[in-house]
């Protein structure tokens, strides 16, 4: 049976409002009008999608069928023993962020802030890598379930490389590389422990980006809807999601 999937890629913008300067004269305020600046989003959304369109394309085009075929015949045929650390390593490229933070190398973000960003990410990607998997039904290469399309471990490992990358890539690109480079790694464990084809991989690595582009997009609404405009409150926040292949979810501890 035949399944049509049709993507859709919706180019947003990005709306960066100025935050309003106020001038101390004497006893009276002036508040300056906001400036609101747009700026176009859709180039940040190549790559992911084109990773995501690969996914795609293992389901109609015979080509890219063959090529998974494949790559898992020489996985078959190469590796005798699998290795688990990717159960891991998926974890690894937003639990450096936190660490950074704990080690004084500061992001973009503060605690409060980069939580809320790594949530919205976790619950975006979570939900469509859960959607996705219910209703494509590809089985997986080694043929024990019928959830391989996307890779959840790839996704979470990519979104979380994202954030490191957003958070730090201008105070040295590097540590976004290095995130990248250990979620590719993750993708590439799971095909060579046959849990996955390339295409689950490739959607799962653009999914994951996707996530956390969309989060840091969201992030001042979401910011805005729970602490308002006021100053910023003292509020602690630690998140951690969570993905078993079957499963998936967040942890959350909000103090105020």
């Amino acid at each position: 049976m035949k399944r049509t999937i049709i993507l859709l890629l919706i180019t947003s913008a990005v709306i960066s409002v100025n935050a309003q300067e106020k001038i101390i004269i004497g006893k009276d305020t002036l508040v300056n009008q906001s400036r609101v600046n747009v700026k176009p989003f859709y180039k940040e959304l190549i790559v992911p999608g084109v990773l995501v369109g690969y996914g795609v394309l293992g389901f109609v085009n015979a080509g890219v069928k063959d090529v998974n075929v494949a790559i898992k015949s020489e996985v078959n045929e190469h590796v005798d023993k699998q290795i688990s650390i990717d159960d891991y390593t998926r974890y690894l490229p937003v639990v450096s962020v936190y660490a950074l933070n704990v080690a004084g190398i500061k992001g973009k973000h503060n605690y409060r802030d980069l939580t809320i960003i790594t949530a919205t990410s976790s619950m975006i990607m979570v939900g469509s890598v859960m959607g996705l998997k219910s209703l494509c039904r590809v089985e997986r290469p080694d043929g024990s379930t019928d959830n391989s399309f996307p890779s959840g471990h790839t996704a979470t490992a990519f979104a979380g490389a994202e954030i490191l990358w957003q958070e730090y890539k201008d105070i040295s690109p590097w540590y976004g590389f290095a995130g990248y480079i250990v979620a590719t790694g993750t993708g590439m464990l799971r095909i060579y422990n046959d849990r996955h084809w390339l295409t689950d991989v490739a959607a799962g690595a653009g999914i994951g980006i996707l996530s956390t582009k969309l989060a840091y997009i969201l992030h001042p609404f979401i910011q805005k809807q729970l602490f308002g405009s006021s100053e910023e409150k003292k509020v602690s926040v630690l998140a951690m999601p969570f993905y078993n292949g079957q499963q998936a979810g967040l942890s959350a501890v909000i103090k105020i």
